[in-house]
């Protein structure tokens, strides 16, 4: 078992070493001989505020890979909403309830690299960042911009922005919240299941006195649930 997790990543990583047009590195961390912690690179892309910059990432292979996921986290300080500022950890469904066993190191960094394209400030890793997002597209824009400066070897003065529309994103998002009252989507969307719509759950989660848990999804006790889906039944 062992040996096939080894051979797979040695064919990953030389897959990674032969692709000559994405700029996607994978590396051993300190002992060439141990290739289950890794150091990966991508460039920022293009049309953003990180565009120019590169992004450093620590990869630790867990030992039943590829049935888990590889453990990932900036090494480069990045400011963005699904990525932490102060720990580089990362808010990425790929990277844990979406990973696949056909997945690979090397579509991992590509999606690393789309999630600095695509934030979701509605699901975040950090609050801060997110509050930016949705409050202040243009400055989070210019603050993004000045840690890839500063921390990506980013250019000065170079592209901040272009083909992202951080500011309709940050709209899409903040009108997401505001129906769901700042309540977690999964937890609101799991009496929407049940055939509710989210205006009426939400109302029941008010009425009943829910903790919104910064928006953090929870597990409600079976007496809150009870009285949510009395509610919500109109009893």
């Amino acid at each position: 078992m062992a040996g096939n997790r080894m051979r797979r990543i040695g064919k990953e990583m030389a897959d990674i070493h032969a692709d000559t047009k994405s700029q996607i590195t994978a590396v051993p961390v300190n002992d060439q001989e141990d290739i289950t912690h890794l150091r990966g690179s991508f460039p920022g892309p293009p049309g953003t505020p990180y565009e120019g910059g590169t992004y450093n990432v620590d990869i630790k292979i867990p030992t039943d890979y590829p049935f888990r996921p590889p453990v990932m986290k900036f090494e480069t300080k990045v400011w963005h909403p699904n990525v932490s500022s102060q720990t580089g950890a990362i808010c990425l469904d790929t990277l844990s309830s979406a990973w696949s066993p056909v997945l690979t190191i090397k579509s991992a960094l590509l999606s690393l690299q789309s999630l600095l394209s695509t934030p979701e400030p509605k699901d975040p890793q950090d609050a801060e960042v997110a509050n930016m997002l949705l409050r202040s597209p243009k400055e989070f824009e210019r603050v993004a911009r000045q840690w890839a400066v500063t921390y990506a070897g980013a250019p000065e003065g170079g592209a901040g922005a272009g083909s992202v529309d951080y500011q309709d994103a940050a709209k899409t998002a903040y009108d997401d919240l505001a129906q769901y009252d700042g309540y977690n989507r999964d937890l609101v969307d799991r009496f929407g299941g049940m055939g509710f719509d989210v205006a009426r759950v939400v109302a029941a989660f008010r009425d009943v006195g829910i903790e919104r848990n910064g928006g953090m999804d929870h597990e409600l006790s079976e007496g809150q649930m009870g009285d949510v889906t009395t509610r919500l039944l109109g009893e």
